[in-house]
């Protein structure tokens, strides 16, 4: 995955306060995949972007937990007024179009129905769908779909 690579190169040369590289490596994924993807996010391992990431945005200080899903066009970031930004847990699930917004967390395999707005909170396993989303099931862990299982080999 093109976007990702890029976006751990520059977010190496970040943290070893390296000038204009990573702001040239972000501008580069905003062009050729049109995904805004600071190199000061954390994103955690095995993270997936559905169609490259087209169309999401990522707040500069958002963190993304390890194997989640992000679907196309999903914007995750700040609210107005508020310097909290998203926490995104373990094996989350966020489908396409989905805003997540605020100081709030994601729980760890939590799935966002497409199009939901979340201002608040979503607990380990929740599913949260709507406009404002609420959640409507916790999912048992074994109940759990492979949101992976799409991929090719």
């Amino acid at each position: 995955m093109m976007v990702v690579r890029i976006y751990r190169i520059a977010h190496w040369l970040h943290r070893r306060r390296v000038p204009l590289l990573p702001f040239l490596l972000k501008s580069v994924n905003r062009i050729l995949f049109a995904v805004v993807l600071p190199p000061s996010a954390i994103v955690g391992r095995n993270v997936l972007f559905s169609y490259e990431g087209l169309g999401t945005i990522i707040h500069k200080r958002a963190v993304i937990g390890d194997d989640a899903v992000i679907g196309a066009g999903v914007t995750i970031g700040g609210r107005s007024g508020s310097t909290g930004v998203p926490r995104i847990g373990k094996g989350a699930f966020i489908g396409g179009g989905a805003k997540v917004i605020g100081d709030i967390r994601i729980g760890d395999y939590a799935s966002i129905g497409a199009n939901a707005v979340v201002m608040e909170d979503v607990p380990d396993y929740g599913v949260a769908v709507g406009i404002p989303a609420r959640v409507v099931r916790i999912n048992q862990p074994s109940d759990m779909p492979n949101y992976r299982s799409f991929q090719e080999p």
